[in-house]
């Protein structure tokens, strides 16, 4: 039998009230608290936060903060990402990144979602899409993007945009629902 923290991983509907998953949030929120409130001076101390938080980053990862998530391991990112100040990521499925992708202020970024049969919603099971933003992304400020959508490779996606559907490689798209407005190329 799966656990819940399993089932959460695989996008199937699980108890995020589970003990383990309760207290993988616990050690999260407390690496973030240590992350925002690190001094700009402290680099070696933030970079150690951040190892800890993301075990799977790669290295090159700048964070300013504040940031938050719910447990820093469902993201997975390549080199040199950025994520400039107040980022949200709940992070129930995996989040993928691709190296050189920039994220400005204030984006948020959902892989959480609940069921749309209200007695399903109400006993509190919820559950998951895994988000894939390709490599070479620049995400504008205050952007949010929903559960299971995938951005492609050099894409520029417009501040204050909602991202819905997924967005192809070498376009820029912006708006709400966010729309291409034209080739990248």
């Amino acid at each position: 039998m799966k656990s819940e923290k399993e089932k959460m991983i695989a996008g199937e509907l699980y108890d995020p009230l589970d003990k383990q998953l309760v207290e993988d949030r616990i050690q999260a929120r407390l690496l973030l608290q240590r992350l925002n409130a690190s001094r700009e001076d402290e680099p070696e101390q933030r970079n150690a936060i951040l190892n800890k938080l993301f075990p799977n980053a790669s290295s090159g990862l700048w964070m300013q903060p504040p940031f938050y998530c719910d447990y820093g391991y469902n993201m997975k990112m390549g080199e040199q990402v950025f994520f400039n100040f107040n980022c949200i990521v709940l992070d129930v499925a995996e989040v993928a990144i691709g190296s050189r992708t920039m994220f400005g202020p204030n984006v948020q970024i959902y892989t959480a979602t609940h069921p749309l049969n209200h007695l399903e919603r109400s006993s509190g099971i919820e559950f998951a899409k895994p988000i894939t933003i390709g490599e070479d992304v620049w995400i504008g400020g205050s952007v949010v993007i929903c559960p299971g959508v995938k951005i492609g490779d050099r894409a520029i996606i417009g501040a204050g945009s909602v991202v819905t559907k997924d967005i192809p490689a070498d376009v820029i798209a912006a708006g709400n629902p966010c729309r291409i407005i034209r080739s990248n190329e």
